[in-house]
């Protein structure tokens, strides 16, 4: 990865973000676009649509015809944190934490405060209250001691767990506030970017979604909308960019993931043929494939409203920031840590992105070579057929 491209990666990681508090990533994402000259539009749940300059477009996109599909990639722009509701007195603000969390060494910890502008500063964990089922944190007291900050209103409030800083390199390492799923988002911005430059591009479009974290929120209404099936006369295929939890067989720095499936379901079968197709030839020795059932996705809504989907992942070190892979500013097991990522891991995400957007692809008939490889394998016994 050339030192341009990490540094738009950084800047994206940087950004303030939770569920329902993704505008600053929506303002970066349309800003990038129009700098770059892509197109790109709000649906009316607010999340970013990228390949498309508006509702008339985008179904003229997916109602042309073609064989070709039309590629639709979703990340989401949230990962855990809170929203602040009000202040107790003595410097206290409640807060109530939407999304994964870690559940222990939980007091005293950093926490990180942003309103709509950006960063208002810094405070600490004094209590927290754990989901009954044992994996989140549901509710939270903060403790602030900056007057500036218990100035302000408390509704206006964000934030998340805090580390050194929101970003920062070792190696080939990145430790981050938010690496899920700003990677995705990322992938898909340079994805945007890469088919800018070319003169013939198979069809694209990109859905950057919000409210991932509490239940695919803003998937699930852009799905909801048809836009992707009343009037639509070409396939489509969704392509979830995901930054999953690292798992047996899905280890970080040995490649970014074909994703098989996840908790919730498994994949389309002519798409993960194409997929893993693409990593044999594109990544060989340098991709992983696995059911990534640390968590579910977006392709899983996608499955729900009967769009077919395959997915790819990034691994993810200390998953939703809890301590699973410890590391620096790791406050202990199960409890706060930077998120971690591999750049490698990256840029090979990237360049599956890239080949998934080749045109000519084997959509038509994805199991062609298998069937002829195992016909071929067949003729080989067929007298023993005849014993």
């Amino acid at each position: 990865m050339n030192k341009t491209v990490l540094a738009r990666l950084t800047r994206l990681l940087d950004i303030p973000t939770a569920p329902f508090r993704e505008h600053l990533i929506v303002e970066h994402v349309l800003a990038v676009c129009a700098r770059a000259g892509i197109d790109c539009f709000l649906d009316p749940a607010g999340n970013v649509i990228v390949g498309a300059r508006d509702r008339a477009h985008y179904r003229r996109i997916v109602a042309a015809r073609s064989a070709e599909p039309v590629r639709v990639f979703i990340s989401h722009m949230d990962h855990p944190g809170f929203h602040a509701i009000a202040w107790s007195g003595r410097g206290r603000l409640t807060a109530r934490w939407h999304g994964g969390s870690p559940v222990r060494h939980l007091r005293g910890a950093d926490v990180w405060l942003s309103d709509a502008r950006g960063y208002v500063g810094n405070a600490t964990i004094a209590s927290a209250k754990i989901h009954k089922a044992g994996y989140a944190i549901t509710d939270m007291t903060i403790r602030v001691d900056d007057a500036a900050i218990r100035e302000r209103d408390a509704a206006t409030l964000f934030g998340g767990l805090s580390f050194r800083r929101p970003v920062w390199r070792s190696g080939k390492r990145i430790y981050t506030k938010a690496a899920d799923d700003l990677v995705g988002v990322f992938a898909i911005l340079e994805t945007a970017r890469a088919l800018k430059r070319r003169r013939s591009r198979a069809p694209f479009l990109g859905v950057l979604t919000r409210g991932e974290e509490v239940g695919f929120v803003g998937a699930v209404d852009h799905f909801r909308l048809g836009w992707l099936t009343r009037g639509a006369t070409r396939p489509v295929m969704c392509v979830s960019l995901e930054t999953s939890r690292t798992l047996p067989g899905a280890l970080i720095g040995k490649g970014p993931v074909v994703r098989l499936g996840d908790r919730r379901t498994v994949f389309d079968p002519a798409g993960l043929a194409i997929l893993s197709d693409l990593a044999e030839r594109l990544l060989p020795g340098r991709h992983q494939r696995r059911v990534m059932d640390g968590g579910s996705c977006e392709a899983t809504a996608a499955t729900a409203w009967g769009l077919p989907a395959i997915g790819m992942s990034v691994p993810l070190g200390n998953y939703h920031n809890q301590g699973f892979e410890g590391g620096p500013d790791c406050r202990g097991p199960e409890g706060p840590a930077p998120e971690l990522v591999h750049l490698e891991d990256v840029d090979g995400l990237l360049t599956l992105c890239d080949g998934l957007m080749q045109k000519g692809l084997a959509w038509r008939d994805a199991w062609a070579a298998t069937r002829k490889r195992l016909t071929k394998n067949a003729a080989a016994y067929r007298d023993l057929l005849d014993l």
